[in-house]
């Protein structure tokens, strides 16, 4: 019975608790899958017994694994596995490959069915891309060779999550009927999904999503419904929610509206993905953690040390030194939130125990906490083990030549926002004295033109802070905003210095008076088009040579 009066006030007591919890993680300095776990244990029935509301929660967390789904889909860059080349392809299904079979022979020695130690070791396979992004990225790495490297084998992961998937779904589908059977209709269904989609792709959503993004409140919910539509269509199919959400996300990821879009979904993601952690945590029974253990540490260990050792030993093999291989054999070094869905994927279909699932939260729990430390003092802990780890290093690393700098036409060198007369008329100019421009517009009519203007432009809002963290800013030499409101402006200055951008800011002000509460805020150069046209105009008539006599 539970102790409040309605389910409302239970889970508002619940998101207080999160909260509490989750500020203390992370003054711990550690990721908020582990506080929100946490939570889940102590109002679960092994502890407190507060939750009762199991269907909402339930719910809930549905809705967050979907929108994960759909955000990863719709974030899916296949460039980034084209210019790693070999090594991301190797490195992430070399991983997979090596960890599915020890993983597999560490829980069969265990005493484990074969199915739930196979459940168990493709669980341990998978790293979770959202602490690893949200790591580097702290650490300002993530446009480092290293952190490109763990990019690209993190993207092949999560594709083959999503084969995994489906996989297991027609595995749990095809009751009395063969194999051969299941596998052709899944085909069929796949196909004439994909057929769907693509379709949509080219005749639809551009055109729908040009309309709907002249305002962002509905942008936003047609990318939630969209993502919802196709999960709903993914269960209908025999696949799965997950499969449904990732396709629709993938549909929209080469949009010039995705970015906009996946910077606005991802907080609404991580306050949803909290129900699915509580519930993951209230369903972990304390009773089970003394029987498994031995085998919790075990695979804890084999995922904290194997994970990274079979990185680096694709990487030297392939000619990366053993620092490159180290720091990103690190990323690999704990089990995700996708580890934790399949498991809950194989609870619903019969095909594993509550302890098995217990097992795979705890070693999440163990690895997550562990790996987060190891990735924050990834330098230091090289310069320790560094003596030991040149084994893993070629004697020449050519793969590595060049590798540290990105090719001068991969990344734009000036980022422009705002694309009026002026901000068009500055580009231009750019341009045409060989600078590299990408031009970013919240008028979508101008996102539109990016062909007959001569160089890119994306659908972009100056003023969200989410949206300033996707951009390409490790190589940006200076970013130009000809946007004429100040507060935008002040927001764009205040997101871009709060992410550690260290390059140059030329901003516009419409006044006089903005100009030094801009330079306060942390421009480099403020911009006063009618000043600075004037002037211009002024240096302009100077420069014209005298006349020595007036014509009467």
């Amino acid at each position: 019975m539970t102790v409040f009066p309605d389910v409302f006030t239970e889970m508002a007591v619940l998101l207080l608790l999160a909260a509490a919890v989750g500020a203390i993680c992370i003054r711990l300095r550690q990721p908020l899958i582990v506080a929100f776990i946490a939570v889940g244990i102590i109002v679960g029935p092994s502890m407190l017994g507060w939750v009762s509301a199991n269907d909402q929660v339930d719910l809930l967390a549905k809705f967050g694994i979907t929108l994960l789904l759909f955000v990863v889909g719709l974030k899916l860059d296949l460039h980034i596995i084209r210019t790693m080349g070999p090594v991301a392809l190797a490195t992430g299904l070399g991983q997979v490959v090596f960890t599915s079979v020890v993983g597999f022979l560490i829980g069969y020695a265990f005493g484990m069915s074969p199915v739930t130690a196979l459940y168990v070791a493709v669980a341990l396979t998978f790293s979770s891309t959202i602490i690893i992004v949200k790591l580097l990225s702290d650490k300002r790495e993530v446009d480092t060779l290293h952190g490109r490297i763990a990019l690209g084998f993190l993207i092949v992961q999560d594709l083959v999550v999503v084969l995994v998937m489906i996989g297991l779904n027609t595995l749990g589908a095809t009751g009395d009927v063969s194999w051969s059977q299941a596998a052709f209709a899944v085909l069929v269904k796949g196909v004439g999904f994909l057929l769907f989609v693509g379709l949509a792709m080219r005749y639809l959503l551009p055109w729908l999503l040009h309309m709907l993004s002249r305002s962002q409140e509905l942008l936003v919910l047609f990318g939630i419904a969209w993502g919802f539509a196709l999960a709903a269509l993914g269960v209908m199919l025999g696949f799965s929610k997950e499969v449904g959400a990732f396709v629709a996300g993938v549909s929209l990821a080469s949009t010039p509206y995705r970015d906009a879009l996946g910077a606005r979904l991802t907080n609404v993601r991580d306050f949803l993905l909290l129900f699915f952690f509580l519930d993951l945590g209230a369903q972990l029974d304390l009773g089970m953690l003394g029987a498994q253990l031995v085998e919790s540490v075990v695979f804890s260990l084999f995922v904290l040390i194997g994970n990274p050792l079979i990185v680096m030993v694709i990487m030297g093999a392939l000619g990366y030194r053993s620092r490159t291989g180290f720091l990103a054999g690190l990323t690999v070094a704990q089990i995700s939130e996708f580890s934790l869905v399949l498991g809950a994927l194989g609870l619903s279909l019969g095909h594993i125990s509550a302890e098995t699932m217990s097992l795979i939260t705890l070693v999440g729990l163990i690895t997550i906490s562990a790996s987060t430390y190891m990735i924050m003092y990834s330098h230091q802990l090289y310069e320790i083990l560094a003596p030991w780890l040149k084994v893993f290093e070629r004697r020449h690393t050519h793969r590595e030549m060049g590798q540290d700098a990105v090719p001068d036409d991969a990344v734009p060198l000036v980022l422009l926002f705002g694309l009026g007369r002026y901000g068009n008329g500055i580009a231009q100019t750019l341009r045409d004295r060989g600078w590299r421009v990408l031009g970013f517009d919240f008028n979508p009519d101008l996102v539109r033109t990016g062909d007959v203007m001569g160089y890119p432009i994306t659908f972009g809002d100056a003023e969200d802070p989410e949206y300033i963290k996707t951009l390409p800013l490790a190589h940006t030499y200076c970013i130009v905003s000809t946007v004429r409101e100040r507060d935008i402006n002040l927001s764009l200055i205040h997101s871009l210095r709060g992410i550690g951008y260290h390059g140059k800011i030329a901003i516009t002000a419409q006044l006089q008076d903005d100009v030094a509460r801009l330079e306060h805020a942390g421009a480099d150069l403020v911009l006063v088009p009618f000043i600075d046209a004037a002037r211009e105009g002024a240096d302009r008539i100077m420069a014209q040579e005298p006349v020595q006599e007036v014509q009467r």
